[in-house]
């Protein structure tokens, strides 16, 4: 069940809208000086030690942290509202309205410099996601007590990886963001782990590996994240297709989000 719901919970945060968009050049120019600052070679090591997973609490250069706050006010009224009973309630606004209310996440979304980067994280070619995937970075909304979403991966039902970056953005709130490690490995035991991730902080990790949950919202609390996903194949099966679209047109953006666009090829479980 789903519907299009202004959140409860007030945004108090400054806005950007006076300042002026960046332009796809100084976006690299950015973060190629904060990625430049971060020892990748440990971080790539760290990254593979705990089977495809890193966490980096202070990622973002602090102004653009700010303009994804006010990205988020700009949004609130297209946000559309799920509920599956016993696995998640939350809200979701898709890239296809990111596009219209909020085009710098798209900019930093196709950053050449941020690419780059995760590819040396992990190793893999990435691409990103084909433009009808409402999934390739949306913001996900937690307003009213009791919004969760309960254990699963990030599944990927295209013919390749599918990695997941998640953005912290507002977190006034108690949830937690709750994992296994290397799960799908079974010479190594499973090894839980917790973030609570803050504005700014950065979760990596390859989707179809790492089982996690984000543990309920409390009372006059909000939690807001941004999450990107890259490919290593854009290409879908249309069983597969079939399948993806159904999720996300339940589970996340709604059907008229999902089948805007004949042939959508959509995201994560």
């Amino acid at each position: 069940m789903s519907d299009t719901a202004t959140p409860d919970n007030t945004l108090t945060q400054p806005a950007h809208a006076s300042v002026a968009r960046p332009s796809k050049r100084d976006i690299d120019a950015t973060l190629n000086a904060r990625l430049a600052a971060l020892q990748a070679p440990k971080l790539r090591d760290e990254y593979g030690e705990q089977g495809a997973f890193l966490y980096i609490e202070d990622f973002l250069p602090r102004d653009y942290t700010e303009r994804l706050i006010a990205a988020v006010r700009d949004v609130m009224p297209a946000v559309n509202r799920n509920y599956l009973p016993g696995h998640k309630a939350g809200g979701s606004v898709s890239r296809h309205t990111l596009d219209k209310l909020a085009p710098f996440i798209a900019d930093l979304y196709r950053s050449e410099a941020l690419i780059k980067w995760l590819e040396t994280i992990t190793g893999d070619k990435l691409q990103l996601s084909p433009e009808d995937d409402p999934h390739a970075y949306a913001l996900y909304f937690y307003t009213r007590p009791g919004d969760h979403i309960g254990w699963h991966y990030d599944t990927s039902y295209y013919e390749g990886r599918r990695y997941t970056l998640l953005l912290g953005v507002i977190d006034d709130s108690s949830c937690a963001l709750e994992y296994e490690l290397h799960t799908r490995t079974p010479e190594i035991p499973d090894q839980p782990g917790s973030v609570q991730y803050p504005p700014g902080a950065f979760v990596l990790f390859d989707g179809d590996k790492l089982r996690h949950r984000v543990t309920p919202l409390g009372e006059n609390e909000m939690r807001v994240s941004l999450t990107f996903e890259y490919v290593t194949n854009p290409n879908m099966r249309p069983f597969q297709r079939f399948i993806s679209n159904m999720k996300d047109s339940i589970a996340y953006f709604g059907f008229r989000q999902v089948f805007r666009r004949k042939g959508g090829k959509n995201g994560p479980a």
